[in-house]
């Protein structure tokens, strides 16, 4: 049988069918193309994260913040391990109600609102795999948390900032946050050195949460920091200022203990402080340190800086005769005048001025000096910019530059007034007389290491009182007075301590030189001083032969009491200076007292000549020039500070002539406004040609009988002899009264003549001039060149000669 034969499809059928299966498959290609280019390509990093919540787990391990120790390796902040709670939301069976236990265990502080129970429960809802519950407990309360044994509840240890001695130095190291940022004082100044590098822990788990394996990087520790702070002297400072505190009832308070041949900060306290371990109750206005960040008027300690200027660059002289005209004195049409209890105060020495801080003197002083040299010497103390210690929103102080003075801003400035300095300024400028007259720059950071205590590379530094100013001088260091002019400056200080304003600040065996202030506050609404807020301090050194520590003493608005200087702050540099001295064993320089005899010496006078005066400053300069200060100053962005700044380079005073002589100090009761550049506005002395015998008889009365009653110093035997007064034979007990205020008088009748000491050598200085009844006060080494009081002066018996060699 035969089969029809195959029917065969044309060739252009063929090519169809072929064409339809081929772009079924190309186009079945781009799809997939397109869908992996999504999934690989366009979603990758969605879905990379995506397995990498599911697979792995991970997280950051905080670093070891730095230590701070103290300058004997004691530890004033460290880092301890803790416990915080987080929970894993997503192994949670009921998150309200597991929200709700925790929050009843961990929430006690009205003021934490990281734990309550509303923010627990937002924070589970807003994660699946992560979520903080607590964070760094104490270990009673994450035993509480254990002890429910929740599903999905876990600990992991952190680490938290803990200050072992609580309020101690709290201005000074600052406080961290939750997450170990600094917050204030070194903790924020050095926060970037002390925090470190984090760690991370990355961990892989399956589908039933099993831990595959991990990885970690070690967190860097933090750099340690060893302080120059004494934890010992730090406590007695601050003991003995919240004594102070709550006896005057005061505002604020400072106290700046400092090495004067260093700059180094021994103690720095502030009141009131707080506790930088409980950062949920901190005190707003307690956190600023006082001692860097605010300025306030020097007022009459300031004449420290006015009286050695004087010495330095105009040519006065301690035993000098200076006119306080009956305690008035108009300049410009503004009068300036001394505390009503030294009105009537006429011719006196220059050293007599300043321990009865006569405002009439201080004034002459400047004016002695002019504007310029004045102000050159103020910014050579380290007024008007920032000292540069290791201290966050240090100001520099408010002074005006003498193109921006007013017509009286000389005199105002003179007694301390038109100028806003802080007290580590102050206790600086102290610190600069006491060590010879070379300006150290102030510093609380003494080395930073990354070794740990018990290191043996880390080793203790504790301060042992050096006498000479190391070989090789600091950045910023430079020398503002001459060597002589500060050892006058130690003798006129201790002269304050022993007969003036400074009698509370006496020590017992143990010398001391000072001098107190009391200042008004400014009115920040009027622009006038408050009649009832004042600012007292005491700035001074002790032993006066060798100093060994600086000591500013700064209270603020004491409502207890009297509000003077001489009661209020000079009481609290004896309590802190004795202790401290006696903590490192320096040896006594003086004989001690019966506790009777320190009480009777520590005696303040009935009278405080230290009283600011309310009609001594132009107080609108000071406000409007606020706006110059820099924009990083903290008293630019306060509202209720006051004064004035200028950042203008002032060259060292060191390379200020002497030949302006030795121009007298007496100076017409009204100044003429035309000699408002004038350096001094003095009556010419009687010439040299006339003899001391005319000399002296035209003197006043009331001089004369100063003369002779206080046995003046500068008078050559000549002189003397001529006025009918016989040099008294030297005898080795003086004669000596004992003062209403406990203080010791020598006998003016007692009375012996300087010798020469010129060109001999240290030995035979002391030999000659204990043979004469002095005793010496030697200033550099090699063969003695210059002598304080000079050859002939009549100076009563056991007065101390100020002896300056040099090779």
């Amino acid at each position: 049988m035969s089969t029809a034969p195959r029917q065969t499809l044309p060739a252009p059928i063929r090519r169809i069918r072929f064409f339809y299966v081929a772009a079924f498959f190309c186009a079945w290609v781009v799809v997939i193309a397109l869908r992996l280019i999504w999934l690989q390509v366009v979603r990758h990093e969605d879905f990379v994260e995506r397995a990498a919540r599911q697979q792995e787990h991970g997280f950051d391990v905080a670093p070891r913040r730095g230590v701070l120790y103290d300058r004997n390796l004691r530890e004033l902040a460290m880092t301890v391990l803790v416990d915080s709670v987080y929970a894993v939301p997503s192994e949670m069976s009921d998150k309200g109600m597991d929200a709700d236990v925790l929050s009843k265990v961990i929430h006690s502080d009205a003021l934490d609102t990281f734990t309550t129970r509303d923010q627990i429960y937002r924070r589970l809802n807003d994660s699946r795999n992560f979520a903080w519950v607590a964070r760094k407990l104490n270990p009673e309360t994450a035993q509480r948390v254990r002890e429910l044994n929740l599903k999905g509840v876990y600990f992991q240890q952190e680490f938290k900032r803990f200050y072992p001695n609580n309020e101690m130095a709290a201005q000074v190291l600052g406080y961290v946050g939750t997450d170990d940022t600094g917050l204030g004082g070194l903790e924020l100044e050095f926060d970037d050195d002390m925090h470190g590098e984090p760690g991370h822990v990355l961990t892989a788990i399956d589908a039933r949460r099993q831990v595959l394996g991990s990885e970690e990087r070690d967190p860097m520790a933090g750099e340690n920091l060893v302080l120059t702070i004494d934890a010992n002297i730090q406590h007695m400072a601050e003991r003995a200022l919240d004594a102070q505190m709550a006896k005057m009832k005061a505002l604020h308070g400072t106290v700046v203990v400092q090495d004067p041949h260093t700059g180094q900060i021994l103690a720095l306290a502030v009141s009131p402080r707080f506790n930088p371990n409980d950062s949920r109750h901190l005190d707003a206005g307690a956190l600023t340190n006082l001692a860097v960040s605010d300025v306030y008027e020097p007022g009459s300690t300031f004449k420290l800086v006015t009286y050695s200027s004087a010495l330095d660059a105009a040519g006065v002289e301690p035993e000098d005769m200076v006119d306080c005209q009956g305690g008035k004195i108009v300049l410009y049409g503004r009068t300036i005048h001394d505390d009503k209890s030294d009105m009537g105060m006429g011719v006196v020495t220059v050293q007599r001025a300043l321990e009865k801080s006569s405002d009439v003197a201080a004034v002459k002083m400047a004016l002695k000096l002019g504007p310029d040299t004045f102000y050159k010497y103020m910014r050579a103390f380290g007024f008007g910019e920032r000292s540069g210690i290791e201290l966050p929103s240090e100001t520099r102080g408010l002074l005006q530059p003498p193109r921006r003075w007013g017509a009286t801003s000389i005199g105002s400035l003179a007694i301390g007034q038109e100028i806003g300095v802080t007290p580590v300024q102050l206790v600086t400028m102290v610190s600069t007389i006491a060590n010879g007259g070379v300006y150290m720059p102030p510093h609380v950071l003494l080395q930073s290491s990354e070794e740990m205590k018990g290191d043996p590379r880390l080793n203790a530094s504790p301060f042992h009182p050096e006498s000479q100013l190391p070989s090789m001088l600091p950045d910023g260091a430079h020398r503002v007075i001459k060597e002589l002019t500060a050892a006058k400056m130690r003798m006129m200080m201790q002269g304050i301590v022993l007969e003036g304003t400074g009698a509370p600040a006496a020590l017992n065996g143990y010398s001391a030189g000072g001098k107190t202030g009391t200042a008004q506050k400014i009115d920040v609404k009027t622009h006038t001083y408050s009649k009832t807020m004042h600012v007292a301090s005491f700035a001074g050194f002790a032993p006066v032969s060798s100093p060994a520590i600086a000591v500013a003493v700064v209270i603020d608005s004491p409502s207890a009491g009297n509000y003077y200087g001489t009661t209020v702050s000079a009481p609290v540099f004896a309590e802190v200076a004795q202790q401290v001295l006696e903590y490192l064993g320096v040896p006594h320089d003086q004989p001690l007292k019966t506790k009777k005899d320190l009480l009777l010496a520590k005696a303040a006078p009935e009278d405080f000549p230290d009283a600011a005066q309310s009609d001594a400053a132009d107080m609108n300069q000071m406000f409007a020039a606020v706006n110059d200060l820099p924009a990083d100053d903290p008293l630019r962005a306060a509202a209720n500070r006051t004064g004035s700044s200028e950042a203008d380079s002032a060259p060292s005073p060191a390379t200020v002539t002497e030949a302006q002589g030795k121009a007298p100090l007496s100076s017409p009761t009204q100044v003429n406004p035309a000699l408002k550049n004038t350096t001094s506005t003095a009556a010419k002395k009687p010439e040299s040609s006339s003899g001391p015998g005319e000399i002296l008889a035209m003197l006043p009365a009331k001089v004369l009988a100063a003369f002779r009653s206080n046995a003046i110093a500068g008078v050559a035997v000549k002189e003397a002899a001529a006025a009918g007064i016989a040099p008294a034979a030297a005898k080795p007990a003086p004669a000596r009264q004992m003062r209403s205020n406990g203080s010791v008088v020598v006998d003016p009748r007692d009375r012996v003549v300087v010798p020469a000491f010129d060109g001999e050598a240290l030995r035979q200085v002391v030999e000659t001039a204990g043979r004469a009844g002095l005793t010496v006060q030697p200033v550099g080494s090699g063969i003695a060149r210059e002598q304080v009081p000079s050859v002939g002066t009549l100076v009563p018996v056991g007065t101390e000669v100020i002896v300056r060699f040099a090779r």
